[in-house]
């Protein structure tokens, strides 16, 4: 009875390690910020309001419902007026804290690489002057199961959100100057 209890330890000893490398994906999460010259206060008042991304290069026009209250609603279509969109849905809003959080909704793997997507977006003033800007994200990869395709795997996960992130950021940069310049 002893060896086969201690069979049977051993077999799970070796089988689990390899059920942890089975699990599937792991969330992603990624941070990225900029300086900027303007003062918080006017950088907000361009990023502030949920139902107008304008100021994000990639998008080309946003529609959406119930302004700043949560639970608002706002698709977004990207490039041209037949471009493919996003829709996504607002959970938390602070003007007085200067910061959103939403979510995505909908969107096809194909136009961004990931599932379950949540983001934050801030604006704090930078010592010495300014405002920093900082864009978070989490999500999980665009295929949920093991072994994707390298366009939907964790890399091109990150590299995807990183890329939307940073184009808004320079953008918002090129709008109101690096601190110094």
């Amino acid at each position: 009875m002893k060896k086969r209890v201690f069979l049977a330890a051993c077999v799970a000893a070796a089988i689990v390690p390899g059920l942890a490398s089975a699990h599937g994906p792991t969330r992603q999460k990624i941070t990225v910020t900029t300086d900027v010259a303007a003062d918080p206060a006017e950088v907000w008042a361009v990023i502030g309001n949920f139902q107008d991304m304008s100021w994000h290069p990639a998008v080309h026009e946003t529609t959406g419902e119930n302004g700043n209250e949560i639970d608002a609603t706002r698709v977004l279509t990207l490039g041209a007026a037949d471009g493919p969109t996003i829709s996504e849905i607002l959970y938390k809003f602070s003007a007085e804290k200067m910061s959103y959080s939403y979510r995505i909704t909908d969107v096809k793997v194909e136009v961004l690489p990931v599932t379950n997507y949540s983001s934050h977006l801030t604006v704090m003033p930078r010592d010495g002057g300014g405002s920093v800007i900082e864009w978070r994200g989490a999500f999980y990869r665009g295929y949920p199961n093991n072994d994707p395709p390298e366009e939907l795997n964790d890399q091109a996960a990150i590299a995807a959100v990183s890329g939307v992130y940073q184009a808004g950021l320079d953008a918002l940069t090129e709008r109101f100057g690096a601190p110094g310049s």
